[in-house]
C-alpha cells in the first residue's frame, strides 16, 4: 500500500504511467479507506492466523488476500483515461482484465460497475482512487480460493454462521483454478494481463522495477502511516 501511494505521488510529480503486479506474503486483509476495522475483521483471528491486516487509500469493502495476482494501474488525470467519467473510466481498465483472462481461456466478461465475472461468478474486483491530479486503480484476480481461512478473518454477519458464508461465497466467487479446471502460475496470469491491458489502454511497456526513490518512499509510508494505529483505526 506504501509503494502504491509513492507510485501515485510520482505520476502528480509528472512521472509517466505506471502498471505494476504483486501478491501478499503473508496472506492479508485490507479493509476500504471508508469502512471501520473493528467492525469488518476479526483481529484475534488475524493474529492468531497470520494475517496482516491494512487499510487501503481506496473504497470499497473488505478484501482477503491470499492466492490472487493484484495489480495497480497509475496515472495524471490528464490522461484521456483519466478524463473519463468514473464508471467508463472502470469499463475501460476492467476490460484489459478481461482481455488478459480470456488469453488464458477464462471466458471472462465485465459486471456491474467494477466487477469481471468468469462463467457467472466474480473473478476480479476493482477499486479506484482519484487525488492530487492523479488516477489509482487497484485490483484482483483470484487464482485460486481458500474461503474457510477468509471467513475466520472476516466478521461473519449475526444472522449467519460461517458455515453457511463460506457456502454462499462459493456460490458467488470463483478463481482461475476453478474456471480452468488447471493451476496458474502468478507469472503466467501477470504476462497474460499485461498483455490484456497493453491491448485494451493502447500501452507500450517500459520495465523497470522498483526505483530506489519510489521504494525508500514506500518504506516511509509503510512506517509512518500504513501500520500506524491512527491509520488502521481511523473509521
Amino acid at each position: 500500500m506504501g509503494l502504491d501511494e509513492a507510485l501515485l505521488e510520482g505520476i502528480a510529480a509528472g512521472g509517466a504511467p505506471v502498471l505494476r503486479f504483486y501478491g501478499w506474503n503473508p496472506p492479508a486483509v485490507s479493509v476500504g479507506y471508508f469502512q471501520g476495522l473493528r467492525e469488518e475483521v476479526d483481529l484475534d483471528a488475524c493474529k492468531r492466523l497470520g494475517v496482516d491486516v491494512v487499510r487501503r487509500i481506496s473504497g470499497g469493502g473488505a478484501v482477503f488476500h491470499k492466492s490472487e495476482l493484484t495489480y495497480s494501474i497509475i496515472m495524471g488525470l490528464d490522461h484521456p483515461l483519466a478524463a473519463a467519467p468514473l464508471e467508463e473510466s472502470y469499463r475501460i481498465i476492467c476490460g484489459g482484465i478481461i482481455l488478459g483472462l480470456n488469453k488464458l481461456g477464462a471466458g471472462a466478461s465485465f459486471s456491474g460497475i467494477n466487477d469481471v465475472t468468469a462463467g457467472g461468478l466474480k473473478i476480479s474486483g476493482n477499486a479506484q482512487t482519484r487525488r492530487n491530479s492523479s488516477l489509482l486503480q487497484h485490483g484482483t484476480v483470484l487464482l485460486d480460493k481458500d474461503g474457510d481461512l477468509m471467513f475466520r478473518v472476516l466478521k461473519v454477519p449475526p444472522e449467519k454462521t460461517r458455515g453457511a458464508l463460506v457456502r454462499e461465497a462459493a456460490g458467488r466467487v470463483t478463481s482461475l483454478r476453478s474456471v480452468l479446471d488447471r493451476e496458474i502460475s502468478f507469472e503466467q496470469a501477470a504476462a497474460a494481463l499485461a498483455a490484456g491491458f497493453a491491448e485494451a489502454l493502447n500501452l507500450d511497456y517500459r520495465e523497470t522495477g522498483i526505483l530506489p526513490r519510489e521504494e525508500a518512499r514506500a518504506r516511509s509510508l509503510a512506517a509512518e502511516k500504513f501500520s500506524t494505529p491512527e491509520w488502521l483505526f481511523k473509521r
